[in-house]
C-alpha cells in the first residue's frame, strides 16, 4: 500500500467553457497516461467519453481517472474527477466534492468569475475543500490575469494570492514567472513537454518582486516562523520555508494559490501538477470523518488509517454493459480486498465485493485491494445507491450522506409503442440508479408517468439517452413546473375519526394548530404540547407521521407543501378502539380540513438569470425580461459587454436561450441558476 501522503484526490471545477476537460487531458498527457493529445472540439478527449459529451462539447457526467506524477523524487497517485460546468448537472459537482480532499478551480482569463463559478465555489466552501486557482486561456484575446484575481477576491471573498505571473498575454503569452524561485519558465515546443528555466525578463522584474513581497506578506500572517524571516531578511527566505508555509495556509483555507497557463496551447500544466502535489492535502492532512453508530446513534470517529475497520461512501453509480452495475466508492478507513464482505447502511444487508477496479475514465484496471484515502470502483453492488455507507460488518458506521437539490421541471412521458412500456420502466430504473436528481412519479389524476429533472438540458440529455443507449422512443408532453404550496394563516382545528363496524372499531381525536413556519423554513415543524397523557406517547409519533405524509399533496392544487408548523395540544382516545394507524389517518383528515382555511398560496421556482450581451442589445434583452415577469437586479459593464442580473420565474423561461440568440444575433450568452421559491401571483397561476 502507498503511503497516504502520496495520494491526492482532486476535482477540476469551473463554469462552462473554462477549459476543465482540456486541462485534465493535458494532465493525462504530461503524466504519461496518454500519448496523444485529444481536444474537446474534436470530440476525442479521454474524459468526455460519452457520445453526448462528444456531440455537445460539454461535460455531462463527472468522470474519474487515476494517474501518477513524479515530483522531488516522490511518485504521487493523483485521483482526478473532472466535473461538469453546466448548472443542470450541478449534482455531479456536489457528489464529487463530498468525497474529494482538494480542488483546482479553473477560470477563463477573459471572462473571469461567472455565475456558475460562484455556485461551485460555494459548494466547495460547504465541504471545506482547499483550492488552487488556475487562470486558464491566457492566450485569448482580452485575457487579463490580475483582473481575474481581483474578481476572485471581491466576488468570491477568497484570499487569492498569485504564486505565478504570466509572461505576456493573448498571442504574446509564452511562459510564467515562478514567484517562489524567482525563475522564468518559457515553453519552446509544440506539445509543451519541454520548457526552458531562466532569469526573469528585466522589464518584468520589478513587478515580480512586488508580487513576491505580497505573497510573503500574506504567508507571514499565517506562519510565525515565516513572519520572523520576512521581517528580518525577506530576500534570504529559503524556498522550502515558503513551500511549507504555503502548503499549510492552503490546507487551512487561509490562502488560495493562483497559477496561470493556456491548456489548449500546452503551457502551464506541469507547474500546475507540481502545485497540486505541493499544496493540496493528502488524505492524511484531512480531519477524521465523523459518523454515527447505527445501533446507539452516538457519534463515531472514522480515522484515515489502513489499520482501522473498513468504511467508505458510495458517491456514484455507473451501469456498465461490460461489468454491470459499478459503485464508485471513496474509502475513508481500513483496507478492502476482493471477495471481502461489506455492510450497507441503507439496507442493513451484507454484500460480497466480487471485484475491485481502478478507474480509468471509461476503462477499468482490476486491483487486489484498496485502502484508506483511495477512490475505487466496486463490482457486485446491485443494491447499493448513491450516498450509501459501506462498512466492516463487525464495526458498522453511518457516514453523512449526500444531499441533492430537488428537480425543478418535468415532462409527462410514455413509450411510443405499448410493447416498449416494460422496456421504458427498466431503462428509467437504471437511469434513476445513476442520477439521484432524476425523479419518476405517477400523476394521481391522469396516471401519466412524470419524469422530473434539474432543467431542460438535463431532461433533453436523459431523453436522448433513452433513445440511443436503451433504444426506447418516447413521447413527451408540455413542460411541467415543480410548484409548491405554503400557508399564510394560522388555523386551530379539531378532527375526529370514528368508525364502528360491529367488532373492534376505530377512534382518534386531535386538537391542533396549523400555521406557517417562521421564515417559511422548509419541512414540517411538529410541536407536541399534549398535557396529562390525553394522547399516549406511542400515538403522537403516528400523528406526526400522518401530517408529514399529508404534506406531500397540498389542497390548493395538489403540489407538495414546502413549509408547515403543527402544534398538537389536545386530543382523545378510546380505551379499546384506538390504534396507531387511526391517529395517522386522523392527522391526514385534519390536514385536509384545516389546509383550505389556512389561506394556501402557490410558490413558484424563480431562477437567477445572468446575461452577458453587447451594449447595443441591452434594451431588447431587458425589455424581453420584463415581459417574462423578470426583476432586473443590476446591470454593469465588464470587459466591453453588459452584464445583466435578473430574477425570472422558471415558468417564463422555456425556450429562452433560443429567444436570446434571436434578439442578440447570437452574440449574447446566459446562465440560469436556481434562486428560490417565491409567491406566484394569482392572475398568472396555471394549475
Amino acid at each position: 500500500m502507498k503511503r497516504l501522503q502520496q495520494f491526492r484526490n482532486i476535482g477540476i471545477m469551473a463554469h462552462v467553457d473554462a477549459g476543465k476537460t482540456t486541462i485534465t487531458e493535458r494532465i493525462l498527457y504530461y503524466t504519461g497516461f496518454i500519448h496523444r493529445l485529444g481536444n474537446v472540439d474534436d470530440g476525442n478527449t479521454v474524459m468526455d467519453s460519452d457520445p453526448q459529451e462528444e456531440k455537445r462539447g460539454i461535460t455531462i457526467s463527472s468522470a474519474a481517472i487515476t494517474t501518477y506524477w513524479d515530483h522531488s523524487g516522490e511518485r504521487y497517485q493523483v485521483n482526478i474527477i473532472d466535473t461538469p460546468g453546466h448548472v443542470d448537472f450541478t449534482a455531479e459537482v456536489e457528489r464529487s466534492l463530498r468525497v474529494l480532499d482538494g480542488a483546482v478551480a479553473v477560470f477563463c482569463a477573459k471572462s473571469g468569475v461567472q455565475p456558475q463559478s460562484e455556485t461551485v465555489w460555494r459548494q466547495a466552501d460547504r465541504y471545506n475543500i482547499p483550492r488552487i486557482v488556475m487562470i486558464n486561456k491566457m492566450d485569448r484575446q482580452g485575457a487579463h490575469f490580475m483582473h481575474v484575481v481581483h474578481e476572485i477576491k471581491t466576488q468570491l471573498h477568497a484570499n487569492a494570492v498569485p504564486i505565478q505571473l504570466p509572461i505576456g498575454a493573448e498571442d504574446d503569452f509564452c511562459g510564467i514567472i515562478d514567484l517562489i524561485t524567482m525563475k522564468a519558465l518559457l515553453w519552446n515546443s509544440d506539445d509543451g513537454k519541454r520548457f526552458e528555466v531562466g532569469g526573469i525578463p528585466d522589464h518584468l522584474l520589478p513587478y515580480a518582486e512586488e508580487q513576491r513581497n505580497h505573497l510573503l506578506e500574506e504567508l507571514s500572517l499565517t506562519n510565525e516562523t515565516l513572519f520572523e524571516q520576512f521581517t528580518s531578511n525577506a530576500s534570504a527566505i529559503p524556498a522550502e520555508s515558503i513551500y511549507s508555509a504555503l502548503r499549510e495556509a492552503t490546507i487551512n483555507m487561509q490562502v488560495v494559490p493562483v497559477v496561470c497557463g493556456a491548456a489548449y496551447k500546452n503551457k502551464g500544466i506541469q507547474p500546475l501538477l507540481d502545485a497540486v502535489v505541493q499544496y493540496l492535502p493528502s488524505p492524511a492532512d484531512i480531519a477524521d470523518v465523523t459518523g454515527t453508530d447505527p445501533l446507539t446513534g452516538k457519534l463515531k470517529t472514522v480515522s484515515t488509517d489502513v489499520a482501522a475497520p473498513f468504511a467508505g461512501l458510495a458517491f456514484k453509480i455507473i451501469t456498465n454493459d461490460y461489468t454491470g452495475k459499478l459503485a464508485l466508492v471513496r474509502v475513508y478507513s481500513g483496507v478492502l480486498r476482493q471477495g471481502d464482505t461489506v455492510w450497507n447502511s441503507r439496507t442493513g444487508k451484507k454484500i460480497r465485493v466480487s471485484r475491485l477496479m481502478r478507474i480509468m475514465s471509461d476503462k477499468y484496471e482490476t486491483v487486489e485491494q484498496i485502502g484508506a484515502g483511495d477512490i475505487v470502483a466496486m463490482v457486485g453492488m446491485k443494491e447499493v445507491r448513491t450516498g450509501d455507507t459501506l462498512a466492516d460488518p463487525g464495526r458498522p458506521v453511518l457516514l453523512e450522506s449526500i444531499v441533492f437539490p430537488e428537480p425543478m421541471i418535468g415532462y409527462a412521458i410514455e413509450a411510443r409503442s405499448s410493447k416498449e412500456t416494460g422496456k421504458l420502466s427498466e431503462a428509467l430504473a437504471r437511469l434513476l440508479d445513476e442520477d439521484p436528481t432524476l425523479l419518476v412519479e405517477t400523476d394521481r389524476e391522469t396516471g401519466q408517468t412524470l419524469l422530473k429533472g434539474m432543467g431542460e438540458l438535463h431532461l433533453e440529455v436523459v431523453l436522448e439517452r433513452l433513445a440511443t443507449e436503451y433504444e426506447v422512443e418516447v413521447n413527451k408532453g408540455q413542460p411541467q413546473i415543480a410548484y409548491k404550496e405554503i400557508f399564510t394563516q394560522a388555523i386551530i382545528h379539531r378532527e375526529v375519526f370514528k368508525k364502528q363496524n360491529g367488532g373492534s372499531g376505530n377512534f382518534a381525536e386531535i386538537h391542533f394548530e396549523l400555521s406557517p413556519r417562521e421564515h417559511n423554513s422548509p419541512g414540517l415543524e411538529f410541536v407536541d404540547e399534549v398535557k396529562g397523557g390525553a394522547i399516549p406517547r406511542e400515538f403522537i409519533a403516528s400523528v406526526q407521521k400522518g401530517f408529514a405524509a399529508a404534506m406531500q399533496c397540498g389542497m390548493l392544487a395538489g403540489y407538495p407543501v414546502q413549509s408547515m408548523r403543527i402544534r398538537l395540544f389536545d386530543g382523545d382516545i378510546h380505551q379499546k378502539d384506538s390504534h396507531a394507524q387511526d391517529f395517522e389517518q386522523v392527522a391526514g383528515m385534519g390536514f385536509k380540513a384545516a389546509a383550505l382555511k389556512a389561506a394556501p398560496k402557490l410558490l413558484e421556482p424563480v431562477m437567477q438569470v445572468d446575461i452577458t450581451t453587447p451594449g447595443e442589445y441591452t434594451g431588447a434583452v431587458t425589455g424581453d425580461l420584463n415581459r417574462r415577469r423578470g426583476i432586473i437586479r443590476g446591470i454593469e459593464m465588464k470587459a466591453n459587454v453588459q452584464c445583466i442580473k435578473a430574477e425570472v420565474p422558471l415558468s417564463c423561461l422555456f425556450g429562452y436561450i433560443n429567444t436570446l440568440r434571436s434578439i442578440s444575433s447570437g452574440r449574447a450568452a446566459v446562465s440560469l441558476t436556481f434562486h428560490d421559491y417565491q409567491l406566484a401571483p394569482d392572475n398568472v397561476v396555471v394549475v
